[in-house]
């Protein structure tokens, strides 16, 4: 098919694919199994180390030296200033940079830093910054309450839903004022919560916070037991992700948005709702992202209850391998968002968007090369996990579950970044 570009909920691309898609689902659900038959031959036991991984790194002193803290705190308040200052003051998205800076720079922007150098946006947060420093000048709230188990990640969930229904489905999302609002809302609750409960808020309830530190669980630099800064394998890393209850749900809907969002791409949804306005389609946005969801987490539920049997005892099945699916997520978000990336990405700057940088080739060789290697490292990682989780005399018939729902993951994704 020719390219197309989406301009729609705040975000767009394109969705090419000068190879038949027939052929690009063959080869994504090819590369997937061969990984895996290639890993039950020649992985028998466990290899990776997790939080125990890793060579130090020479710069480390530099990375943790007060003044590289200090310098990220001021820079990320500085930004937060810059962003709402110029949200504010109004207009539209042509005259605007702040929904460019927002959903390009900052939403996918920070998926590469990530991915590169690890929780950067731990260091730089700046409702994080301005909640230790309200807690610094006002003695009375220095006293912290503790984070209450039952919050878990479903603040941070919350906030992730909210988020994805001003991109993917108000149909005003890139209007300044729209940002303007929901970042400085987002911001005060997260300043106010911080105040409360201390900087183990932002740890599970800053949902910025807990994508961006998902997302740095792949990057070549991390955090050892011993706390120093290492040089380690992105499968280790994916190890030392938390395993507290709520994080699957969190992990599930980022991809249940995403996989909506290459939905509305589709012919048959964009014919559907073209006559669609205001309200109403306002509420078919919102059943559309609540139905694609569903079906990606009844998916992953669905996989993990025929695992269930196969499993030694004590293991908690549905966070056994919630880690598996990060790589399929940062895939996933590769693919939908890349074109996006460089081609808005110019407007917060340029102001102006030159859509001859990238061909319908190349664009197309990301997105399949995001979404097949974003599931190949979720099948090795599961693997390596399902030798410690799985009863002996399983350890192979028991992942063929979650190798199904791989397969089915890669086909869903490849078709929907083709457009259909």
């Amino acid at each position: 098919m020719t390219g197309e570009v989406f301009l729609a909920h705040g975000l767009g691309g394109r969705s090419d694919l000068p190879v038949p898609l027939w052929l690009a689902l063959y080869a994504g659900a090819a590369a997937v199994l061969v990984s895996f038959f290639a890993l039950t031959a020649l992985w028998k036991s466990p290899r990776l180390k997790g939080e125990h991984a890793g060579r130090p790194l020479p710069v480390a002193r530099i990375a943790d030296s007060p003044v590289t803290r200090a310098a990220l705190r001021v820079l990320g308040v500085a930004a937060l200033v810059v962003m709402l200052v110029t949200a504010w003051s109004g207009g539209d998205s042509a005259g605007n940079p702040a929904p460019a800076w927002f959903y390009a720079w900052f939403w996918v922007g920070l998926v590469a830093v990530s991915l590169l150098l690890g929780p950067v946006w731990r260091l730089v947060n700046p409702a994080r910054t301005i909640a230790a420093a309200v807690r610094l000048a006002l003695p009375a709230l220095r006293v912290t309450r503790p984070l209450p188990e039952r919050l878990g990640y479903g603040a941070a969930t919350a906030g992730m839903l909210a988020f994805l229904w001003l991109e993917l489905v108000f149909p005003h999302s890139d209007a300044p004022l729209a940002v303007a609002v929901f970042i400085t809302a987002y911001v005060l609750a997260q300043i106010a919560a911080g105040v409360r409960y201390g900087p183990a808020w932002f740890d599970r309830g800053d949902t910025f916070e807990v994508y961006f530190g998902l997302i740095a669980a792949l990057a070549p630099v991390g955090r050892r037991a011993d706390g120093r800064l290492v040089l380690r394998s992105p499968l280790d890393g994916l190890l030392t992700l938390d395993r507290s209850p709520g994080l699957t749900p969190f992990i599930l809907v980022v991809l249940g948005a995403t996989a909506f969002d290459g939905l509305t791409r589709l012919p048959l949804w964009i014919d559907t709702t073209r006559e669609l306005d205001g309200v109403v389609a306002a509420l078919a946005g919102t059943a559309g992202l609540a139905v694609a969801i569903g079906l990606i987490s009844a998916a992953y539920a669905g996989a993990i209850r025929l695992t269930r049997p196969f499993l030694r005892r004590g293991t908690e099945p549905y966070r056994a391998f919630a880690h598996a699916l990060v790589p399929i997520m940062v895939g996933y978000t590769i693919a939908h968002y890349f074109s996006f990336a460089v081609f808005e990405g110019q407007q917060g700057l340029l102001r102006t968007v030159d859509y001859t940088v990238l061909s319908p080739a190349v664009i197309a060789a990301v997105q399949i090369a995001g979404i097949v290697a974003g599931h190949v490292l979720g099948v090795v990682s599961a693997h390596d996990r399902a030798l410690v989780v799985l009863r002996a005399h399983y350890v192979k018939a028991g992942q063929y579950p979650v190798l199904a729902l791989m397969v089915g993951y890669t086909a869903i994704g490849i078709y929907l970044v083709s457009g259909g």
